[in-house]
């Protein structure tokens, strides 16, 4: 039970970098005052616009203007995990993760290097605590949990060190912000765990650490945007605020689908199901066309988007047969969207007054290999007490 808990934290730390891809449409400008940095920002941001073929160009351009700068490494093996999560092609997939692995390891040596020669060095300080989240993430897959642990409670120090030496880096508030929120919506033993290994989770202090990187930050101001969307929908059952946020990345990144399904996922939220079924219906065209970057591999997550809606708007039986639908892919980038058809299952049954059947389902959410993060969390929540549907639901 205790390495259940333990599974259950390691999930959600893994997703929390990972919530929302996001990106921009930008070209290479000619050379500025600070051009590493200009890369760097060019990087991210095709990257999160889904165009990692470009994002990887722009960082090693990076590396190469200051190949012992850990930031452009650090960034590399952020992307490359990025892209590993949003491919399908196992061995693409595999490439990305190899090379993954070996920015890290650049990271690592070199920004150990520069806070021996300087341990006031801000930067290569959260250089390394992103090349350990990636490699926290490797872990996970490979079930080493001491090493998860380790690696953890490397990240919480460094992070620590990074704000110390420069509060006004507000990049570090993103990730600060989101382990503390996160942390606060587990389980009592996970987070008893959790506030051991990493510090102790605060909901209303993470709000405002997400808050102030997505006013303030600089290239993980769009993603602490992401993160904090997704919260408001998911955690905060705020969907106009998150739909706001939704509305305003996509205009700037419109390459990324990740933003069409949170922006049907928000409608439904707000009752405005034939808002959400037209842009299901966009999904759906995209993916049946092959527009890049749809792709055949999508149809569970659409199946998955349209038992929520009908789940939201209380036609259980439509949903069932949706949600049914997005678990016959077994591929394992789908592991997430059959952890969540799972717990959709269950919140179902329970509605029906199946307990049973219910934790059957939720018990089933629980054993996806790499389905963790919210879903999971939220099934074991339900395994212990029965999911209660609203007052207005059939």
């Amino acid at each position: 039970m205790r390495r259940q808990y333990l599974a259950i934290l390691i999930s959600v730390l893994c997703t929390i970098f990972f919530i929302s891809l996001n990106g921009a449409k930008m070209a290479l400008a000619q050379p500025q005052p600070n051009q590493f940095h200009s890369l760097l920002k060019l990087g991210i941001e095709k990257a999160f616009n889904m165009e990692f073929l470009n994002a990887n160009n722009y960082l090693k351009n990076a590396v190469q203007l200051e190949p012992e700068n850990p930031e452009g490494y650090a960034y590399l093996a952020t992307i490359n995990l990025f892209a590993y999560e949003m491919s399908f092609d196992e061995n693409v997939r595999k490439n990305y993760q190899d090379s993954m692995l070996r920015y890290v390891d650049e990271t690592i040596a070199r920004g150990e290097k520069r806070i021996g020669k300087n341990p006031k060095d801000s930067k290569a300080y959260m250089a390394v605590a992103m090349a350990k989240i990636a490699k926290f993430n490797w872990y996970s897959h490979h079930k080493q949990y001491f090493s998860m642990a380790r690696e953890a409670s490397a990240i919480w120090e460094y992070l620590e060190k990074a704000k110390e030496h420069d509060p006004q880096n507000y990049d570090i508030y993103f990730l600060m912000g989101s382990f503390r929120y996160h942390i606060d919506h587990l389980p009592g033993l996970t987070r008893f765990i959790s506030s051991l290994i990493v510090t102790s989770g605060d909901r209303q202090k993470g709000l405002q650490e997400l808050e102030l990187a997505a006013q303030k930050g600089d290239l993980l101001k769009q993603l602490a945007l992401s993160e904090l969307s997704a919260d408001y929908l998911n955690f905060e059952k705020q969907p106009a605020r998150a739909l706001i946020i939704i509305r305003k990345l996509k205009e700037s990144f419109p390459n990324n689908y990740n933003l069409l399904f949170a922006q049907a996922n928000a409608l439904s939220d707000l009752g405005k199901f034939d808002d959400a079924f037209n842009m299901a219906r966009e999904i759906e065209k995209n993916i049946r066309a092959g527009l890049p970057p749809f792709a055949p591999q999508l149809q569970p997550r659409y199946d998955l988007l349209m038992g929520r809606i009908f789940f939201t708007q209380g036609d259980y039986a439509k949903a069932e047969e949706s949600l049914q639908k997005a678990l016959k892919d077994t591929n394992p980038y789908n592991a997430r969207v059959r952890a969540w058809a799972y717990l959709r299952l269950g919140m179902i049954s329970d509605s029906r007054k199946e307990r049973k059947k219910a934790e059957e389902y939720y018990s089933k959410a629980l054993d996806v290999k790499e389905g963790g993060g919210t879903a999971q969390i939220e099934a074991k929540k339900y395994l212990e007490t029965p999911y209660v549907p609203p007052l207005n639901k059939n």
